[in-house]
């Protein structure tokens, strides 16, 4: 199937009708193959879903063989919210291309991201019209919490982890975006993981699963 993003595409029982799907949104620099590793070690526990990881539609400006959801270098916050805006339109026209050539309702799809992907997760996630089921952000941030919390619209479930000795996106961030769940009435999972810099260790991977079958099965 071609979708507006290249994607690479994991059916763990291609003959089976599919009961949910998820969608694994890569880090900066990374593509859908990078995290297709987790999708491979979910799906021996998941085996009616669907998993689908998509290439960021930009070329990375610094690493030119991975992609990126939107420009980060020696931008603006202003700037950044505009590139992130345009990001999150492709990424919305994705997750409806997906949503109905399975047909898949939106209540039985999950979105995971790993650092800029978990960006662009969180804030498509919320502004959807449609409530998507749940969300997963490892080691990310808000983009724009004055923009965003402006623009809520949707309610999903989240879960947000994040190493402590995290030097890419250091965990501030991670804790600035548990105050803003807190300030606007969400009710997070959140995780902290002690020694663990920027990466998804492998309880991070279970724990996640748990949350995933809790919410779409």
């Amino acid at each position: 199937m071609n979708y507006s993003l290249n994607s690479i595409i994991i059916d763990p029982n291609p003959k089976k009708l599919k009961k949910n799907l998820i969608i694994l949104c890569h880090g900066y620099g990374g593509d859908g193959k990078d995290i297709s590793i987790i999708a491979n070690y979910w799906k021996n526990f998941l085996p009616e879903t669907l998993f689908i990881c998509p290439n960021a539609p930009e070329i990375c400006k610094i690493t030119p063989q991975g992609f990126q959801w939107f420009d980060l270098m020696n931008q603006k916050s202003d700037e950044i919210l505009s590139n992130s805006l345009i990001a999150e339109k492709r990424l919305n026209k994705f997750i409806d291309e997906v949503k109905n050539v399975n047909n898949i309702e939106s209540d039985k799809i999950a979105l995971v991201g790993f650092s800029q992907g978990c960006m662009i997760a969180l804030q498509t996630i919320l502004k959807r019209k449609d409530k998507i089921s749940c969300v997963i952000g490892f080691s990310g941030k808000i983009i724009n919490t004055a923009h965003l919390e402006k623009n809520i619209t949707s309610r999903p479930e989240i879960f947000l982890m994040h190493g402590d000795k995290d030097e890419v996106v250091p965990i501030n961030f991670f804790l600035e975006a548990k105050d803003f769940f807190a300030k606007n009435n969400y009710d997070i999972k959140t995780k902290i993981f002690k020694g663990c810099e920027h990466r998804i260790p492998t309880e991070g991977l279970s724990l996640g699963l748990e949350f995933l079958k809790k919410n779409l099965y």
